[in-house]
């Protein structure tokens, strides 16, 4: 049985936390993300936004059903907040969306009411099922059915949360806006320019011109990104 506490020290270094004040911190619970992907709710309240001063304060809003992740109350102080999840304390009026910083630190971007309805997820696979439906699979874990085959592997949704209906469909193509979440370049956005076999050029929010593979991108928009805070 693996620990349900890790070493400050080792923790991700995704993670921006201070390594030296206590030994230990608290592992995410096993979940569709990777653990340098995302990270603990505890965590997330009590050292990224700092709603609460320890751990005990963080138990009590999640105990009382002031938090929510992707539409749902969550209570596990353990339950795994990863990239590109919607984050909402509807008594303080504040929500956020789980993203990369341009130095690879998970962060939560403050976002609105209306924004925290919907949530982008990335399609990972899909297979036929019974009565000859497409299941997508996503990014977060989640499995969407669906009546007609026009989705591809690493093509982004927009989804209702926590409904799942899907609002709109970002494919990946040039012209497309894109997140990176992998690589040198992490956290950086912008719009692809070229795409060649499994390689991607794109043209960056500060208007350089790169290049990364296909398995670094996110797709988060078509003619607009979908996340504010990135136009």
């Amino acid at each position: 049985m693996g620990k349900a506490h890790m070493k400050r020290l080792t923790a991700p270094r995704s993670w921006r936390i201070k390594r030296k004040s206590y030994k230990y911190i608290a592992k995410p619970n096993p979940g569709p993300h990777k653990t340098e992907m995302c990270m603990p709710l505890s965590v997330v309240l009590r050292d990224v936004l700092c709603v609460a001063k320890n751990t005990k304060e963080a138990k009590h809003l999640l105990h009382n059903g002031k938090v929510l992740v992707d539409g749902k109350v969550r209570k596990d102080v353990k339950f795994p907040v990863g990239l590109m999840d919607v984050l909402s304390i509807p008594s303080i009026e504040k929500y956020y969306i789980m993203l990369f910083d341009n130095k690879g630190y998970l962060v939560l971007k403050e976002i609105s009411k209306k924004e925290s309805l919907v949530k982008l997820c990335k399609i990972t696979g899909k297979s036929v099922i019974k009565g000859g439906k497409v299941q997508l699979n996503l990014n977060n874990g989640y499995n969407i059915i669906v009546k007609k085959d026009k989705y591809k592997p690493k093509e982004s949704l927009l989804i209702e949360i926590p409904s799942k209906n899907i609002k709109d469909h970002f494919k990946l193509e040039k012209g497309a806006y894109i997140f990176l979440t992998r690589g040198r370049h992490k956290g950086d956005y912008g719009v692809i320019e070229k795409i060649e076999d499994s390689m991607i050029s794109y043209k960056s929010k500060d208007n350089d011109v790169y290049t990364t593979t296909k398995k670094n991108v996110f797709v988060i928009g078509n003619k607009k990104p979908s996340i504010s805070m990135l136009k």
